[in-house]
C-alpha cells in the first residue's frame, strides 16, 4: 500500500441527472455546496451510466465492469452474483477501512434486507429507501424511532418528511459517526442517499422554495407522443402523456411494490405536471446540496478535507417529462444516462476544470486504484480518469464512445434488451429482436427530438454505428477466469 493515501468519501444519489447543478448551467436550482466541489475540483460534463437502472448501474461502478458482463443486469436479483470485488472489499484488502451509509441494491430488496456479499465494509449502515417495509436491520428507521418518530406515520405526511427525521439527514449523521471514529491509516466511505428517486416528496419548507411556474420546460414535442407510441412495446415504468399530466403513480407518498410492480396499487395524491414534479425534484436535490455541505464543512473543521478524495456521482438519471415520459426503464435519452461526475482532492485534483470528455461511471472504480497505487486486473473494462484529473492529460479526450445496456432490467412484461452507444456526434439504441431503434445527430439534435432509425440519408451512419456497437458489445463480454497457458 502506498504511503499518504487519502480518505475517501464517495457520495452517491439516485436518480439524479446531469443537469442539476447551479455551477454546470442550471440557474434554476439552488446548490452552493455542490457547485463549491465543482469550483474545487474537476466535473465531467459528459459522463455516462451503464444502465438506466439501480442495481445494473451499481454493481458496474462498484466493479468497474458493464453490468452483463459480471451478471448483474437486472434489479430484484435473488442474489448478487459476486463474481468480481466490489472496490470497497479491493480497498479493504488494501488497508482501508471501509464504512457504508445508505443503499447498497446489488440483490433484491423486496420483502427483505438485502443480503450482503464479502463486500469489504466494516461499518455498515443500511437504508434502502424511506419506507418501514423492513423489520430489523433497518439503521435509518431506527434512528428515526431513538429520535420519537415512527417511520411509517411519517412516510404519510403530504408534507413530506421532516428534515430532523429525513433519510438525507440520516446519511449525514451516520457518516459523521463514521468518520470520527479513531483509526490507523486512510477510510472509505460510501454514501448512497435515495433522494432525489421517486415519490417527489421533499420536506415542505424545501419545497415552498421552488415556484412551479418558475421551472423550466422539459424537452417535449407534440412528436413525442408519436414517437414514444411506436415504442410503447419496449419496458418503461411509465406510458407517454403529455406534460400536463404524467403517468405516475406516486408522486408524493411513497408505495410499497407488490410482487408485479414498483407501481404499488391504487390512486395516489399530488399534482402530476411536470412543473410541479420538477420543482419538487429541485428541491429535494436542495436538501441533498445541504446535507453534502455539512458533510464537507465537517471534514474541513476537523482538518480532512485536505487529504479526503472527494467523489460526487449518481447512479443513472430520472425523465422528469422529457419526451413526454417519467421515472426511467428502457430508452436512453441523456435525462436518463447522463449523470453527475465531480472529484475534489485539493492540490491533487485540478481544481475549476469542466471537462467535456466522454466518461463513464466504470472509469471510478480504476481510477481509485490508480490514486491508491493498485494494479488495475484485467477483467475491469473501465479505464482510469486519474490523467485528467491530475492534470496529466488533457481534459478534452478520454473514450471515443460510451455504453449503456438495458437486459430484462426490471422484469415487466416485454423482458426488453436494448444497447447504446453514444460518440462524439451520434446516439445508437438499438431496441433488440424489435427491429426498432434510435439514431440521433446530437450535434444538430441536443433534445434528441428528430430520431433518425428510418431516414434514408442517414441509412450508412445508422449502419456503421450498429457495426460499433456490436463490436463495444462484443468487447464488453466477460472473458472469464485467467488464460494460464494454451490448452
Amino acid at each position: 500500500m502506498k504511503k499518504d493515501l487519502p480518505n475517501i468519501l464517495w457520495y452517491c444519489t439516485d436518480q439524479q441527472r446531469y443537469d442539476t447543478i447551479g455551477a454546470l448551467n442550471n440557474p434554476h436550482v439552488i446548490t452552493p455546496n455542490i457547485d463549491r466541489l465543482v469550483y474545487r475540483g474537476t466535473a465531467f460534463t459528459k459522463n455516462y451510466c451503464q444502465s438506466p437502472i439501480c442495481t445494473p448501474s451499481r454493481a458496474s461502478f462498484l466493479t468497474g465492469c458493464y453490468p452483463n458482463a459480471i451478471r448483474a443486469p437486472r434489479n430484484g436479483n435473488f442474489t448478487y452474483a459476486d463474481q468480481y470485488p466490489l472496490i470497497s472489499k479491493v480497498l479493504s484488502d488494501h488497508g482501508y477501512d471501509c464504512g457504508l451509509v445508505g443503499k447498497l441494491h446489488l440483490a433484491s430488496c423486496f420483502q427483505r434486507v438485502e443480503p450482503r456479499v464479502d463486500d469489504g465494509y466494516r461499518f455498515f449502515k443500511w437504508s434502502h429507501a424511506p419506507r418501514d417495509d423492513w423489520q430489523g436491520d433497518h439503521d435509518y428507521a431506527d434512528w428515526v424511532h431513538q429520535k420519537g418518530g415512527m417511520l411509517k406515520e411519517l412516510v404519510k405526511d403530504i408534507q413530506g418528511i421532516p428534515v430532523e427525521y429525513h433519510q438525507t439527514n440520516w446519511a449525514t449523521d451516520r457518516a459523521i459517526d463514521f468518520i470520527q471514529e479513531k483509526r490507523q491509516g486512510p477510510w472509505f466511505l460510501s454514501i448512497n442517499v435515495y433522494d432525489p428517486h421517486p415519490p417527489f416528496n421533499p420536506p415542505q419548507q424545501y419545497r415552498d422554495l421552488f415556484d412551479p411556474k418558475k421551472m423550466p420546460d422539459p424537452l417535449f414535442r407534440e412528436s413525442d407522443l408519436v414517437q414514444q407510441k411506436i415504442l410503447e412495446s419496449i419496458d418503461f415504468q411509465s406510458k407517454v402523456r403529455p406534460p400536463e399530466v404524467l403517468d405516475i403513480c406516486d408522486p408524493i407518498l411513497p408505495r410499497t411494490p407488490t410482487a408485479d410492480s414498483v407501481r404499488g396499487a391504487g390512486p395516489s395524491p399530488g399534482a402530476k405536471d411536470a412543473w410541479t414534479l420538477k420543482a419538487a425534484y429541485y428541491a429535494m436535490i436542495k436538501l441533498i446540496d445541504d446535507q453534502f455541505g455539512r458533510l464537507v464543512d465537517y471534514l474541513e473543521a476537523t482538518d480532512q478535507l485536505e487529504n479526503t478524495l472527494i467523489i460526487y456521482a449518481s447512479d443513472h438519471g430520472e425523465s422528469l417529462g422529457d419526451h413526454g415520459l417519467i421515472e426511467k426503464g428502457c430508452r436512453f435519452f441523456d435525462g436518463l444516462v447522463r449523470v453527475p461526475l465531480i472529484f475534489s482532492w485539493p492540490g491533487q485534483v485540478k481544481s475549476n476544470l469542466q471537462s467535456d470528455a466522454l466518461v463513464e461511471l466504470i472509469d471510478i472504480t480504476p481510477t481509485l486504484l490508480e490514486v491508491c497505487g493498485i494494479a488495475q486486473p484485467m477483467y475491469m473494462q473501465g479505464k482510469s480518469l486519474w490523467p485528467i484529473i491530475s492534470g496529466s492529460a488533457k481534459p478534452d479526450f478520454h473514450k471515443s464512445y460510451v455504453r449503456s445496456e438495458f437486459f430484462d432490467a426490471l422484469n415487466q412484461p416485454f423482458h426488453s434488451r436494448a444497447t447504446m452507444l453514444r460518440d462524439e456526434r451520434y446516439k445508437l439504441v438499438v431496441y433488440h429482436g424489435s427491429g426498432l431503434g434510435e439514431l440521433y445527430d446530437l450535434d444538430q439534435d441536443p433534445g434528441e427530438f428528430d430520431n433518425l432509425w428510418n431516414d434514408r440519408d442517414h441509412l450508412a451512419i445508422k449502419q456503421q454505428l450498429i457495426i460499433k456497437s456490436f463490436d463495444a458489445s462484443m468487447g464488453a463480454i466477460d472473458l472469464g477466469p485467467e488464460c494460464i497457458g494454451p490448452m
